[in-house]
């Protein structure tokens, strides 16, 4: 493959993500004759159609499409390697952190410590969806990414998902519900809960713990944002179900309280990153740092 054309292959890149050869033309400045021609002498060096077209788009070919993840990894490797090197000499490093939205913002700051206040450091943080974040990561746009499910890892999808904290997750609620150490069953039968919804994997334990102990709780709100069950809790509409991490200020002043540790469930959180020629070296001290915490 040594005498592969790569201006084929990064023409062939784009007309695949745009799936439209005119859009594609106009976006590279050029005629959709020039860009056919290139597109026509990759196929032909490759041996293989790429592209097979449905009324006016263009669809990649099974060809195409193993075509296609070879040139993602050329190009963003490429990118990658210019903006790390980039960043040869210079005092201040960049990092860029993706979290879940959802995610507690308490455990994203005690997670960010060691590099708080660093003059040498400029932090970029995003949040989105899993998906959006993983994607972001695969096309190295992001660094690290903070989840509180393990991804699945295939041969495909190259994550490297590292457990990184694990908390116990509790009834949380204003004193007025009673005093620490009242029975769950009692809790649970007197006050309704402020659960997170259905595709966490702490609801699916609390159901399972509740199933146990032949309690049905009633249900005040399903949410699946810690911030706004940390605000109703506050605001009194029952007892959360969740790690005291997301609501450390207010049981250190006193507005809510931790009631019960409930047996057996958890929520864990994971740093995930992406197997890279050139990794972040930010990434290993912070790692490291809250590995010996």
């Amino acid at each position: 493959m040594s005498d592969l054309n790569y201006h084929h292959l990064r023409y062939f890149r784009a007309v695949a993500h745009d799936g439209n050869l005119t859009r594609t033309a106009e976006r590279l400045n050029l005629s959709q004759s020039a860009l056919s021609i290139q597109i026509k002498q990759l196929e032909e060096r490759l041996g293989h159609a790429l592209f097979e077209r449905r009324g006016r788009q263009l669809h990649l070919t099974e060809a195409g499409r193993i075509a296609l993840d070879h040139a993602d990894t050329i190009f963003s490797a490429g990118e990658e390697l210019v903006e790390t090197l980039k960043e040869t000499g210079k005092t201040r490093r960049a990092i860029r952190i993706g979290a879940l939205a959802t995610l507690s913002r308490n455990f994203q700051i005690e997670f960010l410590r060691p590099i708080l206040g660093r003059q040498d450091v400029d932090m970029i943080l995003r949040s989105g969806s899993t998906s959006e974040l993983l994607g972001a990561l695969e096309d190295l746009n992001l660094d690290i990414v903070l989840l509180n499910q393990a991804p699945m890892a295939d041969s495909v999808t190259p994550f490297i998902a590292q457990h990184i904290y694990q908390q116990r997750v509790s009834l949380v609620g204003r004193p007025s519900y009673g005093k620490p150490g009242a029975r769950l069953g009692d809790l649970l039968a007197e006050h309704p809960v402020i659960l997170p919804t259905l595709e966490s994997g702490v609801r699916s334990q609390f159901e399972a713990l509740v199933a146990r102990l032949g309690l049905t709780p009633q249900i005040a709100a399903e949410v699946d944002d810690m911030a706004m069950m940390r605000l109703l809790a506050r605001e009194g509409a029952g007892l959360a179900v969740l790690p005291p991490i997301v609501v450390k200020g207010e049981l250190e002043a006193g507005t809510l309280l931790e009631f019960d540790a409930l047996p057996g469930i958890t929520e864990s959180f994971y740093a995930v990153t992406v197997k890279r020629r050139f990794p972040n070296a930010l990434i290993e001290p912070i790692l490291k740092s809250v590995s010996l915490r």
